[in-house]
């Protein structure tokens, strides 16, 4: 797949992945997805295990979805994982830590973050552009056909702009994670698809991923439909709990 003169993610060197979009889209359980999903590509291609991945949590907007969930899961599979101060706490307000701008600097790292929803999130991206600009990047826009203010691609189209106003890093494409948890099947992805496609179309940029539920994702590989190969589907496996 070749994105912004790029094929990725598993060629080209090291970058930063930035998942941004909606409150509620599900950026932090596709962010945490697409970790293992890296990390299970580069497993095929480097035996040795030589490559480096790091997730970041940089979602000090909303408190209630914390990737900081998948610590133990991801830190077993050899992603290194930072959180805000105060992560998981009661604390309204968490602070970034000077080791996630240290990690987006350091190229021998694939880094992954996991931005705040909507453009209030995203200003984080913004404070940090200059050095996510100096390194291979993509930023990618996630949309759920099935959230409000995203149902339609001309609906999403406010949530995106805005967006992309604040982040000062151009979006590389979307991410097409439509689902209604367990009741999600191969047909409702496909009506997503349809829409985040449409969304592309109007701000010309790819869908680069949909996502799976692992129950869904070996009936949409098989499909044969080129949209949905086990290069572009990430498979999720629900990891992210809520704090209230």
């Amino acid at each position: 797949m070749t994105v912004s003169g790029h094929s990725f993610p598993w060629d080209g060197g090291t970058a930063v992945y930035l998942f941004t979009g909606h409150y509620g889209s599900g950026k932090t359980e596709t962010a945490v997805n697409f970790a293992r999903f890296l990390r299970e590509r580069y497993s095929r291609i480097d035996a040795g295990g030589e490559h480096k991945i790091a997730l970041l949590d940089m979602d000090i907007v909303n408190p209630f979805f914390r990737s900081a969930d998948a610590q133990e899961l991801l830190e077993k599979a050899d992603i290194r994982v930072e959180v805000p101060f105060y992560a998981n706490t009661n604390v309204d307000m968490p602070s970034l830590p000077a080791s996630m701008g240290a990690l987006i600097r350091d190229r021998s790292y694939d880094v992954i973050a996991d931005i705040g929803g909507d453009d209030m999130g995203a200003r984080a991206v913004g404070c940090y552009s200059d050095d996510i600009l100096s390194r291979r990047n993509f930023r990618f826009f996630v949309m759920n056909r099935r959230r409000p203010f995203t149902e339609t691609a001309k609906a999403a189209l406010k949530v995106y702009d805005e967006i992309d106003a604040v982040s000062k890093v151009p979006c590389a494409g979307i991410i097409n994670n439509t689902n209604l948890l367990d009741e999600t099947d191969a047909s409702l992805i496909a009506e997503g698809y349809a829409e985040a496609a449409e969304l592309g179309r109007l701000r010309g940029v790819p869908v680069v991923f949909s996502t799976a539920p692992e129950g869904v994702y070996e009936e949409l590989i098989l499909s044969g439909d080129p949209a949905f190969s086990a290069d572009n589907v990430i498979p999720l496996r629900r990891t992210v709990r809520r704090l209230f």
